[in-house]
């Protein structure tokens, strides 16, 4: 998981992502969000929100972290969702993830 921190984090560095609820919900509009981040610890408001644009916009999206870890990682308050607006860093980031939800599945702890 620490790759995946590490990672959002250059890429938050690099300026291809959103944080925040109206940011991600602007990019994804405008067709500029190639990956959905949310929070575990989101509030189900946000979590069906941004899971019917995911659906709606045919957006992957990533449910990890903590609004807490997300928002360490990028340098900023807590955040329960980002969008990553490059093809690249999107790609990345959603195999880590996906590797990540895997290795706890197997260990027996998701």
């Amino acid at each position: 998981m620490n790759k995946f921190f590490s990672l959002l984090g250059l890429c938050k560095r690099a300026g291809k992502l959103v944080a925040g609820e109206v940011a991600a919900e602007q990019a994804v509009r405008k067709k500029q969000a190639y990956l959905l981040i949310l929070a575990q610890d989101a509030s189900k408001n946000t979590k069906k929100k941004f899971t019917n644009s995911a659906v709606y916009y045919e957006l992957p999206l990533a449910e990890i972290g903590t609004k807490e870890e997300l928002g360490r990682a990028i340098g900023a308050e807590m955040r329960s969702i980002i969008a990553i607006t490059e093809k690249g860093f999107a790609k990345k980031l959603k195999e880590l993830a996906d590797d990540n939800i895997e290795n706890r599945t197997k260990v027996g702890e998701g």
